[in-house]
């Protein structure tokens, strides 16, 4: 429930329905239950299920052979805990899993001198193109520039196409891959053209988040535009080189035409005329000047002096403008400045107060954090920045980043939460001790579990290791708290770990069992949102086998060897 951001958004509402669910539960089993008991369970038998029994058949001398082979046992585990942290450095490591929207948007990027018209000349070229060659495309539908909102700036020269696709059962091939690998094929007859592929709802959120549509937004902020868009070209290129890299590109910034007016100074002085004067006064033609403000019935007109509109698109027309003088005469613009023509950014992007340039690329076949990993390392090899310029790494690696370190802080939080939940259950700090001794051992299976099925470390898959602490805690309470049962009982220590261990066995696979078989819908759920699902079902299932087959078989040895003294003491 601490989890912030799109992660946030996503599991809070997991994190609540467990917390309601669980708190149902346990007031119907203090209250429900035991009248229904009374009244359903006339008659009890003591004799194990068919199933039970042959698990005690195949248990019985498995813990045997553990208890006389003792250290063999524990060197084992100890050993596997080393394999699992060296198949989790293999594990990569990424925010979410990609989601399968079923559509597809095309991002093309064009030159930034082309006007409206010719943009939507291209942009029916390429539908054309696509729908002719890619029969898995139902429509296309592109929006170009900017909404009247302004919510979502784009230039001109920038168009989002959306591309919604037929039914799978009509396409050639059942991979959505295919089709974009048949679209690019198409934009190959297209020269000049820059493109990626996204997904809309995938598109929407990254813009709110990241205000970037790729999954790796690279920022580099600078004071000179020119030397911010060389920057841009050169890390494109150190981007492309990285293995994994799809997509990757910069916004074209230069290449807009503007008309620069050159002020001759002293011609300007010698008619009593300044700087600032002339450029208020052409400003006041181009731009406006607010004069003031009307009031008609009850409404506030603002009253704007500007020139006409035949003047801003013609430069003749806008050097013949005359400039008043002191004197009251008039004289033309042309006396005292020149136009000429220059080119220029399409426009100047700030954060926090500084300009900057996005590069952006999307990351296929590999985990985010190593992608990134490597492309700093590239990049600070290849790139030299000039002495006030900074480079920030964003977009989804922003989010994992952020994600990763709130987990850092959340998860120990919880282990010590959970130790002294059970320091007040047993009252010994060995034991509670020994009960947390599940915890790596669950991990073990989470991460085999992992990188067997090639899944990277995601957001979900963390919150499946989260999920699995508690339940192979609870496993390893429900056997602590029968030895110790057995123990002040009288019991010998190796009959409460042989007879207890056994009693123990049917609630351990119950609560194993019955948390996997909740979990099997989720591991093999196909669809829009199961790719999210799967990774947190991967690693408790694997997990759970993992510290089920330990708690039985380790539980009962540590036990013997670390926890008699603290029972002892206890009582």
């Amino acid at each position: 429930m601490t989890l912030q951001g799109l992660e946030g958004k996503l599991f809070i509402p997991v994190a609540l329905t467990i917390v309601f669910a669980l708190a149902g539960s346990l007031l119907l089993s203090l209250t429900v239950i035991p009248m229904l008991a009374s009244y359903m369970l006339k008659t009890a038998s003591h004799d194990d299920p068919w199933l039970v029994r042959k698990a005690l058949a195949l248990y019985t001398p498995l813990l045997a052979k553990a208890l006389v082979n003792e250290r063999k046992v524990l060197g084992s585990a100890i050993g596997m805990l080393l394999v699992t942290v060296v198949v989790y450095s293999f594990i990569g490591k990424t925010f979410m899993p990609e989601m399968d929207e079923g559509d597809i948007i095309m991002q093309t990027a064009k030159l930034p001198s082309i006007n409206l018209a010719q943009t939507a000349d291209i942009d029916q070229r390429v539908q054309a193109a696509i729908l002719k060659s890619v029969p898995e495309i139902k429509s296309i539908v592109s929006r170009a520039g900017a909404d009247e909102l302004g919510l979502d700036p784009m230039g001109l020269n920038e168009t989002d196409n959306f591309l919604v696709l037929k039914p799978q059962e009509e396409w050639r091939s059942q991979d959505k891959n295919a089709i974009i690998e048949e679209i690019r094929k198409v934009m190959g007859d297209f020269p000049g053209l820059e493109y990626s592929f996204t997904q809309p709802i995938a598109m929407r959120v990254s813009e709110m988040l990241t205000g970037s549509r790729g999954d790796v937004a690279i920022k580099i902020f600078g004071t000179d535009i020119a030397k911010l868009s060389e920057l841009s070209e050169h890390m494109v290129a150190v981007i492309e080189g990285i293995e994994g890299s799809e997509d990757a590109y910069t916004v074209k910034n230069n290449g807009v035409q503007y008309y620069r007016v050159i002020i001759d100074r002293l011609a300007a002085g010698r008619l009593g005329l300044s700087v600032d004067d002339i450029s208020n006064s052409l400003r006041t033609q181009v731009e406006g000047r607010l004069l003031g403000t009307v009031i008609e019935e009850g409404r506030r007109t603002p009253l704007l002096l500007r020139g006409d509109a035949e003047v801003q698109q013609s430069p003749a027309l806008f050097a013949a403008l005359t400039l008043p003088l002191a004197n009251g005469q008039n004289v033309p613009l042309s006396v005292v400045a020149r136009l000429e023509r220059a080119d220029g950014p399409v426009k100047v992007d700030r954060e926090n107060g500084q300009r900057m340039v996005v590069i952006q690329s999307n990351v296929r076949g590999r985990d985010l954090v190593g992608f990134v990993d490597e492309a700093k390392a590239a990049a600070a090899a290849q790139i030299q920045l000039p002495e006030g310029y900074l480079i920030t790494w964003g977009g989804q690696f922003e989010n994992q980043q952020r994600a990763a370190a709130r987990l850092a802080v959340v998860v120990p939080i919880a282990l010590g939460l959970i130790f002294l939940l059970l320091f007040a259950t047993f009252g010994s700090v060995r034991q509670a001790g020994l009960v947390l001794t599940n915890i790596p051992f669950a991990l073990i299976g989470g991460v085999f579990a992992l990188w067997i099925s090639g899944e990277y470390l995601s957001v979900p898959a963390s919150v499946g290791f989260i999920a699995l602490l508690g339940i192979a805690v609870l496993n390893g309470v429900v056997m602590v708290t029968y030895f110790n049962q057995l123990h002040n009982e009288g019991m010998e220590i190796t009959r409460v770990i042989t007879e207890g261990a056994k009693r123990r066995l049917r609630p351990v696979l119950m609560t194993a069992s019955i948390t996997l078989f909740g979990l099997l819908p989720l591991l093999f759920a196909s669809g829009p949102g199961s790719e999210i699902q799967k990774p947190l079902a991967i690693v408790v299932i694997g997990g759970l086998i993992s510290s089920t087959a330990l708690t039985l078989i380790m539980l009962p040895i540590l036990y013997r060897r670390f926890g008699i003294e603290a029972v002892r003491g206890h009582v």
